[in-house]
């Protein structure tokens, strides 16, 4: 089967074909490190890990995957101007706390996570070859701004499909270096009133690098001149990833071959935002709700539709969650954790749903189908058959990244899987008493088990197999 994915360049689904075949690049930009990452923030790095999983346990792709850390920034130098704080202090702890928000969602890391500031001299390479191409210019003022000349590369716009008359002025620097108001900064040079540690010097002059020009300089030096796919939030079209695109072709590069971008999630029909007070800490929500619920909630709908983050929303994706799992404990009984083998074979209605533009709302509707037939197998007393589904639904939840199994939702809590297990050992004791409470008639007691083990979070369900056990909702393991 062939991998489609939609191109925001082109505006249509394409058949995914590599720039080396059995490999595949991709480069997604990170977040830039003035504050801590809310929900809105991470969906980006969600997004594209269900890509990453699909292409390497899909399709067999050996990945390298480039999410870079934008730590130097005009917002960075405003929130260190606000606290008194330094800058690269600023930058690093935001740094840490978006690294331990995606490792908390199980996202993947990356294959490689550069930084701006550790890539100076390819970005002056990359300036250079565009002044010299005429393409880029140094500001006349004195400034040591450089700029790119939109007006000198005649396909700009071509990403987000505009006409240069009609786009808006960039607003990264002061206009009154620029020869159109639309040209944007490359480089922008050192101020008086900035640090002198935010400062690199160049032929152009000291300064710092302009937003866009780093991640062009990043995605070359670990990915090529042309690689395979270039990520990001739907956000970052115009004017960032329009503007890579351009100064990247304009220097000779051919650049991402496929540009994908997910949607945004919204609070009342707004972009979350900290600056309209309506974000959700990456950090707090997992105190309050269970990070594989997070993820599930981030990964349910298609990348490319906007999420509505509503009262409920993490409780309803909780449910979804302790559904897979109660089916693949009861299948499993003994087994605490599990990972794929790789022997399993994925239904051919999830291979479709994956491969037609990562639909991952029909992905998971084959998911709990095969949950459902299951636990069926359970009812019947199949348990041989519910093995094998169970063995087919952690293979394809792996690939979404929410495999109820997977030892990463422990991680960092090594008494987890240990007190599952006594708490299996525990209930089922009290199970078996219930058991021969029923067979004698003492409905009583029967009833009083149930009540004691419901008022410590345990939700029980008769079946003609016996009685199952879950963890009732709300409560965590």
């Amino acid at each position: 089967m062939t991998l489609r994915l939609f191109d925001s360049l082109t505006r249509e689904l394409r058949d995914f074909v590599p720039v080396v075949p059995g490999k595949a690049g991709i480069y997604i930009c990170g977040l830039t490190t003035q504050a801590p990452p809310h929900l809105g923030h991470v969906r980006f790095a969600v997004a594209f890990d269900v890509l990453r999983r699909w292409l390497a346990r899909g399709h067999g792709y050996d990945v390298t995957l480039i999410r870079n850390v934008t730590d130097i920034d005009d917002k960075i130098l405003a929130k260190s101007l606000e606290s008194g704080e330094a800058w690269y202090a600023v930058s690093y702890r935001n740094e840490l706390e978006t690294s331990a928000a995606l490792a908390s969602l199980g996202v993947l890391p990356p294959t490689y996570e550069p930084r701006a500031t550790g890539h100076v001299p390819e970005m002056v390479e990359l300036m250079a070859a565009l002044v010299e191409r005429g393409h880029a210019y140094a500001a006349a003022d004195g400034s040591g701004d450089v700029y790119f000349d939109v007006r000198s590369w005649a396909d700009y716009g071509a990403l987000t499909h505009q006409k240069v008359d009609d786009m808006v002025d960039a607003e990264d620097a002061d206009p009154r270096g620029k020869r159109d108001p639309r040209d944007f900064a490359l480089w922008k040079g050192h101020k008086a009133d900035e640090p002198p540690t935010a400062s690199w010097p160049t032929p152009f002059g000291p300064g710092r690098p302009g937003w866009h020009l780093e991640c062009s300089a990043m995605a070359r030096k670990y990915l090529g001149d042309t690689f395979d796919i270039h990520g990001g939030g739907v956000d970052l079209r115009f004017p960032h990833h329009e503007n890579e695109l351009a100064q990247s072709r304009a220097a000779g590069l051919g650049f991402a071959n496929y540009w994908l971008h997910n949607a945004w999630v919204t609070l009342h029909g707004e972009k979350m935002s900290k600056s309209l007070g309506n974000s959700l800490r990456v950090s707090e929500v997992v105190k309050e709700h269970r990070p594989l619920a997070v993820r599930y909630y981030l990964t349910a709908a298609h990348y490319r539709s906007t999420i509505e983050f509503h009262a409920g929303s993490l409780e309803e994706s909780d449910t979804a969650v302790q559904r897979i799992e109660g089916f693949l404990r009861r299948a499993l009984p003994g087994i605490l954790t599990a990972l794929p083998t790789g022997d399993e074979t994925l239904p051919e209605d999830f291979r479709e749903a994956m491969d037609d533009d990562l639909g991952v709302s029909s992905a998971l509707a084959a998911v709990h189908e095969a949950v459902t037939t299951g636990n069926t197998a359970l009812d019947d007393g199949d348990h041989e058959d519910a093995a094998a589904v169970a063995r087919v639904v952690i293979a394809m939840t792996d690939v979404l990244g929410v495999n109820p199994l997977d030892p990463a939702w422990s991680a960092g809590d090594s008494s987890a899987a240990d007190a599952l297990a006594s708490l299996d050992s525990l209930v089922k004791e009290r199970l078996s008493a219930r058991a021969h409470a029923r067979a004698a008639r003492d409905y009583d007691t029967a009833d009083a088990i149930r009540d004691e083990l419901a008022a410590a979070g345990i939700a029980l369900e008769d079946t003609a197999a016996g009685a199952r056990w879950s963890l009732a909702r709300g409560r965590s393991e």
